[in-house]
């Protein structure tokens, strides 16, 4: 029981650098990007790939956010410079995507239960286990990302792609340009969901080209539940709000298939819950005005 539950926590902290960037593009910029449907499984085709031909698997991880910030920057561009609509723009990306990543693999899936991985190579070095360097690399990568987001969002420069997505008329009026600002933000926030997919695809020890799907419905429903347990107060509360959701949307799941539900009922499982976070303040509020009637 211990072990399952260091592996739920496990897999919740490598969700939620998807769940970061997630929040990101749904939150910070408010753009609902659909890119990462696309982004995901790129990360992970790429990482395969260049792993399966020999390759560090920890500059497969950096090539695998590589491919996301393009992804995210092909629509930025759609969004911005070619006025298509935010979520048009992300399915069109994401589509594409769909055969970029046959191309890149060469075929459906790549397997990577023969090869060097990031957590084969941690265990190695650390002289621990395989489960242990499951926990760890993904532990370390999560405080490593939140410290860098943190940060870069504090910036001037990390200011105005906040600003943008909360007020761009404001923004404009500053001399900003907006354009530019809504496109970075879309190449951070797919950056993260591609590198996300390489580690992800690193840990199941495959990579698949549909890997992707569901996972914009995963990364808002660790968002949402984490904003609904903790609430949100400031942009450091928010990170950790998308963390701590990402570990209890994993736990949940962990549990309902532990009491026997068919995993192929996941998907909808986690629409039920996304939709319940969702309603959760509307549900709260009519609770409190019946009390007070």
């Amino acid at each position: 029981m211990a072990d399952l539950a260091v592996s739920t926590i496990a897999q919740g902290l490598m969700w939620s650098i998807l769940a970061i960037g997630v929040f990101l593009s749904f939150r910070v910029l408010d753009v609902p990007d659909m890119t990462c449907e696309g982004s995901f499984p790129l990360g992970g085709a790429i990482a395969a790939s260049l792993i399966a031909s020999g390759a560090s698997p920890w500059a497969a991880i950096a090539a695998g956010a590589a491919g996301g910030l393009i992804a995210g920057t092909v629509t930025g561009i759609l969004y911005t410079k070619l006025k298509i609509p935010a979520i048009l723009a992300g399915i069109l990306t994401m589509i594409a995507l769909y055969s970029i990543n046959l191309h890149i693999m060469g075929k459906a899936n790549i397997s990577l239960l023969r090869v060097d991985t990031v957590f084969s190579t941690t265990a190695s070095l650390l002289h621990v286990s395989q489960s242990t360097a499951a926990f760890i690399v993904p532990a370390v990568l999560m405080i490593i990302i939140s410290a860098l987001i943190y940060w870069f969002f504090g910036t001037e420069l990390g200011m105005c792609i906040r600003a943008t997505g909360y007020n761009p008329q404001m923004v404009r009026a500053q001399g900003v340009n907006t354009d530019t600002m809504i496109i970075m933000g879309l190449f951070i926030s797919n950056a993260l969901i591609g590198l996300c997919g390489a580690v992800v695809a690193q840990n199941n020890g495959f990579a698949d080209v549909g890997m992707g799907i569901g996972t914009i419905v995963i990364g808002l429903a660790s968002v949402i539940i984490g904003e609904v347990i903790l609430g949100v107060d400031s942009f450091s509360g928010s990170l950790l709000a998308v963390v701590v959701g990402s570990i209890i949307y994993r736990v949940v799941i962990a549990v309902v298939l532990y009491l026997g539900m068919p995993p192929n009922d996941l998907k909808l499982f986690t629409a039920i819950l996304v939709m319940l976070a969702l309603a959760a303040p509307m549900i709260k509020g009519k609770v409190n005005i019946g009390k007070a009637g």
